[in-house]
């Protein structure tokens, strides 16, 4: 079995600890984790780790967020992915800081790079996993805020945050979907 698991951020060291780059910094986390390590490639840079026996392909689009959608379909077609076996980390302002929430199909909210996936795949079904960075800006400060570096509060639990969000690309490859909605959905 094989799984594609999509952080969203922007490439360049500029961007590194910018709140719209938690996607990078999750499968980051999850390859380190498992021993692997990101090579550049066509589109991305990629990790391919194995976790209970199943092959996992972690990207990280090199594409920039709005055009998120061309590394996604590139590497579903080169790697004979389903769409069902596809998870997209994605920064999100409507939730608070921290807060963890995964879903199975859904509107883009508002964010380029999930607009240009959907586009790309003609579908809103595919799962994703929306990390909160809340929303501490003024109006239309919004561009600012998600390219913003994280504050030294928000540094201090940013590592825990990032460690529940490894276990839910676990969840998610090992016990599908439902199962780890249902379990770890709002901790």
């Amino acid at each position: 079995m094989k799984y594609l698991i999509i952080g969203l951020g922007n490439p360049g060291s500029k961007y590194n600890e910018t709140r719209h780059n938690i996607g990078f910094k999750v499968v980051e986390a999850f390859s380190k984790e498992r021993g692997g390590s990101f090579a550049l490639m066509k589109h991305a840079e990629v990790s391919e780790v194995k976790f209970k026996g199943r092959s996992i392909i972690l990207i990280k689009p090199t594409t920039f967020m709005n055009l998120s959608g061309k590394a996604v379909n590139y590497w579903m077609q080169a790697e004979k992915i389903a769409k069902e076996n596809i998870l997209v980390i994605t920064d999100d302002l409507a939730l608070p800081f921290g807060k963890l929430r995964m879903k199975g199909k859904g509107s883009d909210g508002g964010h380029n790079g999930l607009k240009d996936i959907q586009a790309t795949l003609n579908s809103q079904e595919y799962a994703r996993l929306r990390f909160g960075v809340g929303n501490e800006f003024q109006q239309g400060q919004q561009v600012d805020y998600v390219l913003g570096e994280w504050t030294a509060e928000e540094n201090q639990i940013l590592e825990e945050r990032i460690q529940v969000a490894t276990e839910f690309i676990k969840g998610f490859i090992t016990i599908g979907l439902g199962l780890t909605m249902t379990n770890w959905n709002n901790k």
